[in-house]
């Protein structure tokens, strides 16, 4: 448990200007894969420079290599994604294998195209990663390709067909089953096809915790010049790297709100149920679904009546109207065909659904999708993070969650209960879902509570380090005040810091110390400054030299700011960082019963809204947030649940139930578009 010291902010004595450190790339890697060990496309150069050049317009860069050395796991883990580019025959060993499946399954991305089926046949686990192995083809012709689904980011740009001259691959299998598919071939238009009405070309699947990405085209030269197919090829390496998010479907029944809607019992259907009875002018609402950053919509739908169009609206059945899509007569109720449209409008919140046509019944929806675009993320809003829980099925035992005296899972030590329970921070699925929702609050540096080398949150780092890379977060440091600490052992701790993890993709040489205080010499940081952000925590502008600027972490004093102004003044003349720490509310009673620190309400969310003016108001480098996930202290953003005994969240911003879970998530969006306009730019431009 950590107490705070009130106000503490910390100047940086920094040899790099704010301007060098706050500017971060915005970058990731893709390692392209090219060996053959059977038939060797002449495409292959071409496909090469082809992602090449999408990486260099679309911010991420490529490693293009033959030696399948390259499969290690230490070498993967600074991809996002592993292109297969018309691979052929046995590529990797047994060892390369094991290094490939474990980098997938445990988040990693994987992207084959064209001969990347004609690879691997003795391996199982590769069958299942690409979809269908490889069987034969006809000679090259022209053939018509139906876009199944448009609401994929590698078909969203297509129309319903697209004719074109390719190599058509069959397959020992048909994927459907185990994929999900975008793009058939119609038989009828060329020669030679051996699958039948249902011919899958272009697909994918989650894959454990990764992604996969598998299209049959591009065996011709050419293919790799065509705008359609380059961004068919974009739009699956970006889907297996998770820089996009990928749409779900939504049963149409599962509405939580509407207007002349029932539910319809039909056979065919998922579940064998769809939203039914649909007349001009009626509306189904979903409150489980947000529309920020929506693009597309698709729908599987049947009519055997009027058909009609579906507006998509946010807010209400009368809110921002996003698209609109017409829904023919697909010749009966249980004959089913999927419709799509691009998304034009912006707005944040609830999906409604808007029925309109001529009279009498107009049509059934089976199930529906909203892809969004990946909401960027700013380098300069930072959020404090623990590592340090642990739970009998990961760790052995409770760990921090029993502080105060508490029995868990039903009693633990915090005041508010998490959504996700009383985790493992060592568990990859409670690790992921953390990145993924600090991505959702717009922060794009988490700072990891390190108790110094070898102990228990040093053990986790790679783990957090890894899913934070597949979120596009950074990876900075928060240097406790462990047992015997001093300053030249925080030198040796920037460089073994340094050392163990700069390397790593998602590393940020930022580190802000705890308590700096308690020591009242810090002249050895001078040989650490010149390269590495080093912050103390303080608002004593007499106390920082040798820093590099100063932070202040309390969550309580953010809501008056004292000495706020002078600090930020104060950095500002001598070119140091200035990173205010706020936090949303403070309240420790069920960790430390007795315990005499204030407790700072949350007031439905006003405080946090508060704190965010004041730190705003002194023109910061950074922000950093007090905390993700300190339970102990009440002052977590990472959303809590409604439970006997506990506080909540719920009516923070006005908003209920599940709204209410992920309130300071969505308000910290919300003052990181205030705080970087740029962010606020690039979210209504996606």
């Amino acid at each position: 448990m950590r107490y705070f010291l009130g106000i503490v902010l910390a100047l940086l004595m920094c040899v790099i200007t704010p301007a060098a450190v706050t500017a971060e790339a915005a970058a990731y890697q893709v390692l392209v894969f090219s060996k053959t060990a059977g038939f060797r496309h002449d495409s292959i150069p071409a496909g090469v420079e082809a992602v090449r050049s999408l990486g260099a317009a679309n911010g991420f860069t490529v490693t293009a290599t033959e030696d399948a050395g390259a499969f290690t796991t230490a070498n993967l883990a600074n991809y996002r994604a592993v292109v297969f580019l018309s691979t052929t025959g046995d590529v990797l060993n047994d060892g390369q294998q094991a290094a490939l499946q474990s980098y997938v399954d445990g988040g990693g991305g994987f992207a084959g195209v064209h001969a990347a089926a004609d690879t691997e046949y003795g391996w199982p686990y590769y069958g299942q990663l690409v979809g269908a192995w490889f069987k034969s083809h006809p000679a090259i012709q022209q053939a018509v390709v139906r876009n199944e689904d448009r609401s994929h980011p590698a078909t969203a740009h297509l129309g319903p067909t697209w004719t074109r001259t390719d190599e058509w691959y069959d397959y020992r299998t048909n994927p459907r089953p185990n994929v999900k598919v975008l793009q058939t071939l119609d038989e009828s238009t060329y020669s030679g096809g051996t699958m039948g009405a249902d011919h899958p070309i272009t697909w994918y699947h989650s894959q454990g915790s990764g992604r996969s990405f598998y299209t049959g085209l591009g065996h011709t030269i050419e293919s790799y010049s065509d705008g359609n197919f380059r961004q068919l090829l974009l739009g699956g390496i970006q889907y297996a790297a998770g820089v996009t998010a990928t749409p779900s479907a939504i049963e149409g029944e599962a509405y939580t709100s509407g207007q002349g809607v029932q539910i319809a019992n039909h056979t065919p259907a998922s579940g064998g149920r769809t939203l039914g009875h649909i007349d001009n002018g009626d509306w189904a609402g979903y409150s489980q679904v947000n529309t920020a950053n929506a693009k597309g919509f698709s729908a599987r739908v049947s009519s055997g009546g009027a058909g009609g169009t579906v507006q998509i609206r946010s807010g209400s059945a009368t809110g921002a109207l996003l698209g609109t899509v017409a829904v023919p007569v697909t010749g009966g109720w249980e004959s089913f065909q999927t419709v799509t449209t691009t998304l034009t409008g912006s707005a944040s919140g609830p999906l409604f659904l808007v029925f309109t046509g001529g009279a009498g019944a107009l049509f059934d929806i089976d199930t529906f999708t909203l892809s969004t675009a990946a909401a960027p993320v700013s380098p300069n809003v930072h959020v404090f993070y623990y590592p340090w829980y642990g739970s009998p099925s990961v760790n052995g035992a409770w760990r921090h969650w029993e502080q105060g005296g508490r029995t868990p899972p039903a009693d633990i030590g915090a005041d508010l209960y998490p959504k996700l329970g009383p985790y493992d921070s060592g568990d990859t699925a409670a690790i992921d879902q953390h990145m993924r929702w600090i991505r959702q609050s717009g922060a794009g540096v988490l700072v990891y509570s390190w108790w110094g080398r070898g102990g228990y949150e040093d053990n986790l780092a790679r783990r957090v380090m890894d899913a934070a890379q597949r979120e596009g977060i950074k990876v900075a440091w928060h240097i406790e005040p462990y047992a015997n600490r001093t300053a030249a052992s925080v030198v040796s701790d920037v460089q073994y810091l340094n050392q163990t993890y700069g390397t790593h993709p998602a590393f940020r040489n930022a580190f802000y110390v705890f308590e700096s205080l308690k020591i009242t010499d810090w002249t050895a940081l001078d040989q650490v400054t010149g390269a590495n952000v080093v912050l103390a925590q303080t608002t004593d502008t007499s106390k920082i030299a040798h820093f590099s600027g100063l932070y202040t972490y309390d969550a309580i004093a953010g809501a008056t700011a004292p000495g706020w102004q002078q600090a930020a003044a104060y950095a500002k003349q001598h070119n140091l960082i200035w990173a205010p720490s706020i936090g949303p509310g403070y309240i420790d009673d069920r960790a430390v019963p007795g315990n005499t620190t204030p407790t700072l309400a949350r007031e439905n969310g006003a405080a946090y809204d508060r704190q965010w003016t004041n730190a705003i108001n002194t023109a910061p480098n950074w922000v950093s947030i007090t905390s993700f996930n300190e339970w102990h202290e009440g002052s977590v953003i990472e959303p809590a649940v409604a439970r006997s005994g506990y506080q909540s969240f719920e009516g923070a911003y006005g908003k209920t139930g599940a709204a209410a879970e992920t309130a300071y998530l969505d308000r910290t969006r919300y003052w990181v578009e205030r705080f970087q306009p740029s962010i606020a730019s690039a979210v209504a431009s996606n």
